[in-house]
């Protein structure tokens, strides 16, 4: 069973649905809730009103995150906001030569999706021309750690002293921080330590890009030091949080400087979107993705979710989903206040890698998980495995065949093995890996979300767990340095 869209996008259900498993009566007893949270969720596009959200400091905020695929005017997202956006690919085209990219949270893990599927792990070593311009890109901000931290600005002193050798001249670096706050303490720390340590390196040159909120009448720290320095800014716009940011500049700005295709990006979202608009929750797939481990959770005790793409690029879609299922459904409480300790643990894992490591807990452990899939269909670069050592017979029987065939066949197995033992598993299959299909996934697991927030009547825009540690760090951070 299956339900595939136009644009070739499908999702794989026959492994999560029938006998044993979550069945069609099932839904069928789920109608009533259903039909709310499809009539929430349509007020929630036309209106951006959900139920009972409030903003941090306690005052209703709309939400925008289904408004971004749509570049029109009067939306975040809007022709002035493409263009600026060009603005910035043309600025740093064979101009800068790296740009560290700073931020936590969506901040990081949008902006990395798109950097593994555009760029791969050896971007950094191309040559310029390889690189059509663009500059190397690093990341830092996502995390506190003294010793990576120092890393990043010695390859940047290396670089600049080969720059400096072969093209006379110093290295322009680019820091694009990211903090709707400018207060966060990840990032701003380690902005704040390599801005210095690159300032005072005589072989680089250095410049600021300022993603955070726009108000200029109540700036935020980081705004009002982006308005004192003359320093470029994108936004980080109100109504959108952090986990559904990469449709917005908090992610395009990444996309900007790399080369992505971001109007394929935002068209595969709004593909994704228009599929979605359906109450028939068999042909909705955001719908049908969300009713399905609703139940599994709740009745059938499936409460942990293991992410597995199958394809080393897409580990970082799975660390992307990790923050947007757990900070969006991990809720002590119901809208209406009562104890309900909902959510699904999230588990990071990628194929075929984790079939040698997390597998056999997924086969024989506890039957308290599901199992989800991302395969591509057709890889851009493909190769035929051959048959090198016809003496060795075992490795004569794996030649002959392409990597990408190789891979299915070894998630097909994975699948069905779990299958076989009652283990609840689905599959998301995308035509090919690319900005267009990328964009239809992750808006389809966003918006998932916000369906699953009205069937487990929680608010999925809000995440109070995250500032009660943040209400402790502050304090702790200034009797650290009281006491020098």
């Amino acid at each position: 069973m299956s339900l595939t869209l136009k644009s070739g996008f499908s999702f794989d259900y026959d492994n999560l649905v029938g006998e044993g498993k979550v069945t069609k009566a099932d839904v069928e007893a789920l109608s009533d809730k259903i039909k709310a949270a499809t009539e929430a969720i349509k007020v929630m596009r036309k209106d951006g009103i959900i139920r009972g959200h409030l903003s941090k400091d306690g005052t209703p905020e709309k939400v925008y995150f289904s408004q971004l695929p749509y570049v029109e005017e009067g939306h975040l997202n809007n022709p002035a906001s493409m263009a600026h956006l060009q603005e910035l690919t043309d600025s740093v085209r064979n101009r800068v030569d790296a740009v560290v990219s700073l931020g936590i949270g969506g901040s990081y893990l949008g902006d990395k999706v798109i950097f593994d599927v555009q760029c791969g792990e050896f971007w950094n070593s191309m040559s310029t021309e390889e690189r059509d311009g663009l500059p190397q890109i690093y990341f830092s901000g996502q995390n506190i750690d003294p010793r990576r931290t120092g890393d990043i600005i010695r390859q940047l002193a290396r670089s600049a002293k080969v720059c400096l050798s072969h093209k006379k001249r110093k290295f322009v670096v680019s820091l694009m921080v990211i903090s709707k706050s400018g207060g966060t303490l990840d990032t701003m720390s380690n902005f704040m330590v390599i801005y210095d340590a690159l300032k005072q390196n005589p072989d680089i040159e250095v410049e600021v890009v300022a993603v955070t909120d726009p108000n200029e009448e109540k700036p935020t720290l980081l705004k009002k030091l982006a308005m004192d320095n003359n320093w470029p800014q994108y936004s980080v716009p109100d109504g959108v949080g952090g986990r559904f940011s990469i449709f917005c500049d908090v992610g395009l700005v990444l996309a900007a400087v790399c080369g992505f295709d971001i109007k394929a990006f935002l068209n595969g979202a709004k593909d994704m979107d228009q599929a979605c608009l359906g109450d028939d929750v068999w042909e909705n797939p955001a719908l049908l993705n969300a009713v399905l481990k609703f139940i599994a959770a709740e009745k059938y005790g499936r409460d942990m979710e293991v992410m597995m793409p199958y394809g080393d690029y897409l580990k970082s879609v799975s660390e992307w989903y990790i923050q947007l299922l757990a900070e969006s459904l991990g809720k002590s409480v119901d809208r209406e206040g009562n104890e309900v300790f909902y959510g699904r643990t999230p588990i990071v894992a990628v194929g075929t890698t984790d079939m040698h490591a997390q597998t056999q807990q997924h086969q024989e452990g506890k039957l308290n998980k599901v199992v989800q899939f991302i395969r591509v269909e057709n890889w851009d670069e493909d190769y035929v495995i051959p048959n090198v050592f016809p003496e060795a017979q075992k490795l004569a029987d794996i030649s002959g065949v392409k990597m990408s065939q190789a891979l299915e066949v070894a998630r097909e197995s994975n699948a069905k093995a779990l299958a076989s033992n009652n283990r609840f598993n689905a599959l998301f299959s995308l035509p090919k890996l690319d900005a267009y299909n990328l964009g239809q996934l992750l808006y389809m697991l966003a918006l998932s979300i916000a369906y699953e927030g009205e069937l487990a009547d929680v608010d999925a825009f809000n995440q109070p767990g995250v500032e009660a540690y943040k209400r402790i760090m502050g304090p702790s951070l200034q009797e650290v340095k009281a006491k020098g």
